[in-house]
């Protein structure tokens, strides 16, 4: 019943979606045309520093990884395969199954695979603590120079307030003293000292700052690719506007109520836009397109590395299941273990 409704929502759910762009939505014939003008060498530099992109936020979660693991970590090349899969998770598959996804892609290459599991869940919430640092430099340029809708504000408010939180919640959770991780303690107990020695780069304040920069440098080759994709689709604005429809796409994939929220990023982008000059028509045109880009290159390199790894599709869709109920026999086994001792 459960596996019928992960199923039958999203589905449905979809379909709503798609029934009401094409009642409510724009003139699909206008947004046909815009297609037939878009310069595509403007795409393919979008696509190529989309895939910058993606190195330098595989880099800073390297860099999480290398802080919490000094000893037998992974190398970049499995850390950033692992990155790509996860990336391949989140854009086909709802419910963010891809931050998992990477964990369990990357744990399976090494030792002890359960304690390196619990490590790195603590090294992605550090690698995704560090997204505050651009996200807040980008809201407040965006909110220096450009216009936001009310609704984007009050989003944004209520997101950086959450995500402040819960950076100021790991950083108290990397703060805290772990000592060694010794067998006679709970298995649940063990998961969250090793969970919180993999949030270790974050007391470390030269690795953090390297980190940061990186993944700085993530959300800067994103900012550019937007704009070189708004040059293919002929919408020539400021490039604080750039600005705006990279933190209202983020906005509208916040809750990912289906894969990739397809309808409603483009409608986010598109209705704001309009008060730069640009017809709705042209800039929901323009969030397709933006948003196949992203895509393509997130599946595209997500297969490439998931065929690499020797993984497939439906391997990754049960991927944190299966995670879960090994976890679960390993933990039985423990316990049979401590009485039997």
């Amino acid at each position: 019943m459960k596996n019928s409704l992960r199923v039958v929502v999203p589905l449905a759910l979809l379909a709503v979606a798609g029934v009401m762009i094409w009642w409510r939505g724009p003139n699909w014939h206008a947004v046909g045309n815009s297609f037939s003008s878009v310069v595509w060498w403007w795409v393919a530099v979008a696509i190529g520093l989309n895939l910058l992109s993606v190195v330098a936020r595989a880099a800073c979660w390297n860099t999480t990884i290398k802080q919490a693991m000094p000893v037998g970590r992974p190398g970049f090349l499995l850390v950033f395969s692992a990155f790509c899969v996860g990336l391949l998770g989140n854009a086909v598959i709802p419910g963010r199954v891809g931050e998992l996804a990477r964990v369990f892609v990357l744990a399976r290459r090494l030792p002890n695979r359960q304690s390196a599991t619990a490590i790195l869940i603590g090294s992605v919430i550090a690698h995704r603590m560090f997204d505050l640092v651009p996200v807040i430099a980008l809201v407040v340029w965006v909110l220096l120079t450009a216009a936001l809708p009310h609704w984007a504000i009050d989003s944004l408010i209520a997101v950086l307030a959450a995500g402040l939180a819960a950076f100021a919640f790991a950083w108290l959770g990397a703060r805290r003293s772990h000592g060694p991780v010794i067998e006679e303690l709970g298995s649940i107990r063990k998961l969250l000292i090793q969970a919180r020695i993999g949030l270790g780069v974050m007391r470390a304040p030269l690795p953090a700052a390297i980190a940061a920069t990186y993944q700085s440098l993530g959300w800067l080759c994103q900012l550019f690719a937007v704009w070189a994709a708004m040059r293919a689709f002929g919408i020539h604005q400021p490039f604080a506007v750039s600005g705006v429809v990279l933190v209202l796409m983020n906005v509208a994939t916040i809750f990912p109520l289906w894969p990739g929220n397809v309808g409603l990023v483009q409608a986010a982008i598109a209705l704001p836009l309009k008060s730069y000059g640009v017809p709705y028509a042209k800039g929901f045109a323009f969030g397709i397109g933006l948003q196949a880009i992203e895509a393509s290159v997130g599946v595209g390199i997500g297969l490439i590395f998931l065929a690499r790894e020797g993984i497939s599709f439906a391997t990754l869709r049960d991927m944190p299941k299966d995670a879960a109920e090994l976890q679960a026999t390993e933990e039985r086994e423990h316990a049979r273990a401590s009485v039997s001792g």
